[in-house]
């Protein structure tokens, strides 16, 4: 591997030379910096990150942690950050615990303000005094698509209103006539999904509709749970007329096992998710649902860290992306007259 000195001596100047040009800092001329870039080409040399970083007590990446890389939400977020963070000059680590918190800590440990300059956290099951211990460290966290605007968490965050995205949900059924709903929660009761929960009941109470916990399954956010809650949901239901789902996964899954029960999307059986994957997208019928500003949340959220990085003064610590917006696909429709 080529060496920053076998650079020096071929362009004949010093290493320090060579560092400045490669960082842009300081004065050098241009006939200079001419030889140094034509030496960098000619010698093949490539600056080694880790060893940069040690020298110089920070990190020109950022990384983000997620719980689960097989789910598709989060490759879709890790683009549009991956996006944001080039346009800032930075690199992007993305960091899969696969729901295990010991690898999130592992990550914590290991990274943040060594390999990374700071951390993004997306859904990760890490206890909230362990992050804040890694930002006393000196790597700064920022919360991606915190769930809950008016409970802000103690580390900065971007947050994103799920609780009206339930609501949007549960108005549109109801404005296309629908009163037999069934509900996908992919969280525990007390999970990351719970708002979402919340605003779609709380939308049906409003409309006079309370929507009975019967009719609720808490499952894990997955397109396998979404069909296993649907096939119980409707056999012990079997008048319901629609399906809300807190996230597109069960919802995709909700419309398969409508599909092996020899029912039909939407003409029995409306389904609703959140989020807009692209298997939203892509999937017969097309999936309605309730769009979340995923570009919009990402690029916020670097340039949150980034100015936590940089020591600029940030405020609010907490701030709000756009309203999510109803998507309306094939999936829904008024309710079938011979069901309900």
């Amino acid at each position: 591997m080529t060496t920053l000195s076998e650079v020096a001596r071929l362009a004949g100047v010093t290493s320090a030379t060579v560092s400045n040009v490669l960082r842009q800092r300081g004065k050098v001329g241009e006939q200079t910096r001419q030889r140094v870039l034509d030496a960098v080409a000619q010698l093949g040399y490539r600056p080694h990150l880790t060893a940069r970083a040690l020298a110089e007590g920070r990190a020109p990446t950022l990384a983000l942690v997620v719980s689960s890389i097989a789910n598709p939400f989060y490759p879709e977020f890790a683009l549009a950050a991956e996006r944001a963070a080039r346009a800032h000059g930075r690199f992007l680590i993305v960091c899969n615990t696969n729901d295990d918190p010991d690898t999130g800590r592992a990550y914590l440990d290991q990274m943040a303000g060594t390999l990374s300059d700071g951390m993004l956290i997306m859904n990760a099951n890490l206890p909230m005094d362990e992050l804040k211990k890694t930002e006393q460290r000196g790597a700064p966290v920022v919360l991606c698509m915190w769930e809950k605007p008016d409970a802000p968490p103690e580390l900065p965050c971007i947050a994103v209103d799920f609780h009206e995205a339930g609501a949007i949900a549960g108005r549109h059924l109801l404005a296309l006539g629908h009163r037999q709903f069934g509900a996908l929660v992919g969280s525990k009761k007390s999970g990351i999904h719970a708002e979402r929960y919340r605003g779609f009941a709380g939308a049906c109470a409003a409309a006079g509709h309370r929507h009975p916990l019967q009719r609720t399954r808490y499952i894990r956010d997955t397109v396998e749970a979404g069909y296993q809650a649907t096939m119980e949901l409707l056999h012990a239901h079997p008048q319901l007329t629609a399906i809300f789902a807190s996230n597109d996964l069960p919802a995709l899954g909700a419309m398969n096992a409508i599909a092996d029960l020899g029912l039909n999307v939407p003409g029995d059986i409306s389904v609703i998710g959140i989020t807009d994957i692209q298997w939203a997208r892509v999937s017969r019928p097309a999936l309605t649902t309730v769009a979340v500003p995923t570009d919009e949340a990402a690029r916020m959220s670097v340039e949150l860290l980034l100015a936590l990085i940089e020591r600029r003064s940030v405020s609010p610590v907490m701030q709000v992306t756009a309203t999510p917006q109803l998507v309306e696909r094939a999936s829904t429709a008024v309710p079938n007259p011979s069901r309900g």
